[in-house]
């Protein structure tokens, strides 16, 4: 469906920073803001973001 446009460091720090957010959920803040981390964290997983798509950026490496 969309094409891979998420690199390896980029991955990882999309799915800290999602986890990172959804906890101030649980133990922080405890403010429904903290759901936001939920679009780095699905980005992350399935390694497409729609919005590098619309800009044209890639930060997979080069095959």
């Amino acid at each position: 469906m969309f094409a891979t446009n998420v690199g390896t460091v980029d991955r990882a720090l999309r799915i800290i920073l999602g986890l990172v957010l959804l906890s101030l959920t649980m133990i922080g803040l405890q403010t429904p803001w903290g759901f936001i981390g939920l679009v780095p964290l699905i980005t992350g997983i399935f390694r497409t973001c729609p919005l590098y798509s619309l800009v044209g950026i890639n930060t997979c490496a080069k095959k």
